[in-house]
């Protein structure tokens, strides 16, 4: 467990403050999308099609799946209530269940990312001491 630690805080020491903010944003947001499995895929084709670190993307997926359960509810009721549908989360299908909570997620979650992503390049320039902006 020590040597695994040890190599992903290596491998992260080499990323530029742009790869480690878009690494916590990405692996946030999508680590929270409502279905579960489907994060795991959605990090791996993310880390590839943007050329991040996919272990360390995976393990902040991983770390957020608590997360993922606690706003599934949350992200549910709000797209059931901008689809106008006044069923409750357990006596609508499942399908439309399914639908209200990526809908709740893609109103949230997509423009929180692109907010923390602005607030997360900042924070990581001002940590490393950077005055450059990658």
């Amino acid at each position: 467990m020590k040597t695994w630690a040890t190599r992903l805080r290596a491998s992260l020491a080499a990323l530029s403050p742009r790869q480690i903010a878009m690494i916590l944003v990405v692996g946030l947001v999508l680590g929270v999308f409502p279905l579960p499995g489907i994060p795991t895929f959605l990090c791996l084709f993310a880390a590839l099609g943007l050329r991040l670190n996919i272990a360390a993307l995976q393990l902040l997926n991983n770390v957020t799946s608590p997360l993922q359960l606690a706003l599934w509810l949350p992200l549910e009721r709000l797209g059931a209530h901008l689809c106008g549908s006044s069923l409750a989360p357990f006596a609508a299908p499942l399908g439309a269940t399914a639908l209200h909570a990526v809908l709740g997620w893609a109103c949230v979650c997509l423009p929180a990312g692109v907010l923390l992503y602005v607030f997360a390049r900042l924070l990581v320039h001002r940590y490393n001491g950077s005055g450059t902006h990658a």
